[in-house]
């Protein structure tokens, strides 16, 4: 809780004091969670002498912190429930179209001038931790972690296919002109999921 309330990155003394813990064992803590991919820790040099470790919440924890354990079962029951049929994936995807167009609302993602910019905090909003990648009009993000694994677990097709749709309703959303080329699934425990789109028009 305090690493999500605080703006930026906090130093292990300062995360210690405020919790009223000795540093050593908090040291240890945050090291443990960042060992399973719940933050992330960055390192500031300052002069000669050891460079302190910051930390901050992983986009991972962030989006497991929005969706409650209640939410999560939810999400599995529903996943198991819809055929994967072509007829419901159809209505799937557009479910996440619309999805992504109240998404792109909420974060403001259509006053970003630039498509690629607005898609990638989008992504990184959603836990997905996107590494993006521009080469001329076409940009493609290599999400690295999977917020949405047990769900897809249950339920590979139809959850991929939402997410899909998602991603569609962002660009429509933000960037008519801009056109989802790629969308590759990858094993959620692993993740890597692929997303390339081809920007036009000034933007490109």
């Amino acid at each position: 809780m305090l690493l999500r309330r605080s703006p930026g990155a906090l130093d292990t003394a300062t995360i210690a004091r405020r919790l009223r813990l000795h540093p050593n064992g908090v040291r240890l803590q945050l090291q443990r969670l960042e060992g399973s991919g719940l933050v992330q820790r960055e390192q500031a040099r300052e002069g000669v002498g050891r460079p302190r470790d910051l930390w901050r919440l992983a986009p991972r924890a962030i989006a497991e912190a929005d969706l409650p354990h209640t939410g999560w079962a939810m999400a599995r029951s529903l996943a198991r429930a819809i055929p994967a049929t072509p007829e419901r994936l159809r209505e799937v995807e557009a479910a996440g179209v619309q999805m992504g167009h109240e998404l792109a609302g909420e974060l403001d993602a259509v006053a970003d001038p630039d498509p690629r910019e607005a898609l990638d905090h989008a992504l990184g909003a959603l836990g997905f931790e996107p590494r993006r990648e521009d080469d001329g009009d076409r940009s493609s993000f290599v999400l690295r972690t999977c917020p949405y694994a047990e769900a897809v677990r249950e339920n590979p097709a139809v959850v991929c296919t939402l997410h899909k749709g998602v991603v569609r309703g962002v660009l429509e959303r933000m960037a008519p002109g801009t056109e989802l080329t790629g969308f590759v699934p990858k094993d959620p425990d692993e993740a890597g999921c692929l997303v390339e789109i081809r920007v036009s028009g000034p933007d490109a």
